[in-house]
């Protein structure tokens, strides 16, 4: 067991699910950007994204430009991907390296670590960037190589907010040595919640995904709840293998299968050092952004590589079938809300925490 496992209630009133107009009403996401995606960590890259000074990529945090760079000092920072002067949008390219940032609608230049260069129609102005900073700082830190930003400067440390979950990976020696191989992005019919809520069960795997079952020992399959995350997982069958990949004795852990609150998970599948780290980003109230990124040691994938990406793109596509699927009951009069069976432990804890977050009684 882990070290800050959660013990998740199980009285009566624990039986039913959030409401599903929590998946379908256009104000429930509002809320949520502002009191659960602009007040948790997110994760936005990994070290090997910004090796070089100068290093830069950009994406987008609850609605937010966000703009992460490593600086001439070697230090890694984030900024609002936004110009000071007329709220333009700074860089537009998604990765690239760059000596300075510039703004492509004054010509306003920026250091690295956020400072002011230049201004060309403020010639002869005095100094009107307050701080070290003229770019609007976001709070970024790093864990196992991943990288986070926080829109919420009061929010507890990254390596605070997980319990024990970087602990957990430190015996995965290889993340220092990942490569970000390859990237994939879906749109998803479905509310973020919905895959969220299918990646913390496997009730539905013996229907849904025959050839997972077919490789895992499904007999000792767990999903445990810990502080703020969960993980889940079981061994392989001796006599199975992931497409090409020969799984011996020494391999036999199966895999880990984490889930981080609100909306990230990763997973890292045995075999040849591997990761994926998997985020559900909402658009609108009925439909996600699906982003994969995929981690190996080296971007020239070994036949057994490729299988095992085929092999978890396959699992990907049953999912999103369910889940959209699901989204269409969401909106039917038949029923409000659904009910737990006595295995979902990470779907509850997760149900909890939106209602904590939200504010939404039992």
């Amino acid at each position: 067991m882990m070290a800050n496992q959660v013990q998740v209630n199980d009285t009566s009133t624990m039986i039913k699910t959030i409401p599903y107009r929590l998946y379908t009403e256009p104000q429930v996401l509002k809320e949520e950007q502002e009191k659960i995606f602009a007040r948790s960590w997110q994760f936005v890259g990994h070290s090997s994204q910004v090796q070089k000074q100068g290093d830069y990529f950009t994406c987008e945090v609850a609605g937010e430009p966000i703009l992460v760079v490593r600086g001439k000092d070697d230090q890694v920072r984030a900024f609002y991907n936004v110009c000071p002067h007329r709220a333009t949008k700074l860089e537009k390219k998604e990765e690239g390296n760059k000596k300075i940032l510039q703004c492509g609608y004054h010509g306003w230049t920026f250091n690295l670590d956020g400072s002011l260069y230049k201004a060309p129609n403020f010639k002869n102005t005095d100094s009107f960037c307050e701080g070290e900073a003229c770019l609007r700082s976001v709070r970024l830190e790093m864990e196992a190589s991943m990288i986070f930003v926080n829109l919420d400067d009061d929010a507890l440390p990254l390596a605070e907010s997980y319990g024990d979950f970087f602990t957990s990976l430190k015996d995965v020696e290889f993340l220092g040595e990942l490569k970000k191989v390859w990237e994939k992005k879906r749109v998803i019919k479905a509310n973020w919640k919905a895959f969220i809520d299918n990646y913390l069960e496997c009730d539905h795997c013996p229907i849904a995904h025959p050839s997972f079952v077919a490789t895992l020992d499904m007999s000792q399959y767990s999903i445990v709840a810990c502080e703020n995350y969960s993980v889940q997982g079981t061994i392989v069958k001796p006599d199975k293998q992931y497409g090409s990949v020969e799984l011996n004795k020494a391999e036999f852990q199966g895999g880990r299968f984490y889930w981080l609150w609100p909306n990230m998970m990763v997973t890292i599948y045995p075999g040849s050092g591997n990761m994926t780290v998997i985020q559900m980003v909402p658009i609108d109230h009925e439909t996600t952004l699906g982003v994969y990124h995929v981690f190996f040691r080296d971007e020239n994938l070994t036949q057994e590589e490729k299988d095992l990406l085929a092999f978890m793109e396959q699992v990907r596509d049953e999912d999103v079938e369910l889940v959209e699927l699901e989204q269409i009951g969401f909106r039917s009069r038949a029923f409000k809300e659904g009910r737990f069976s006595p295995t979902e432990h990470g779907v509850r804890q997760f149900h909890d925490m939106i209602r904590e977050a939200l504010d939404i009684k039992a």
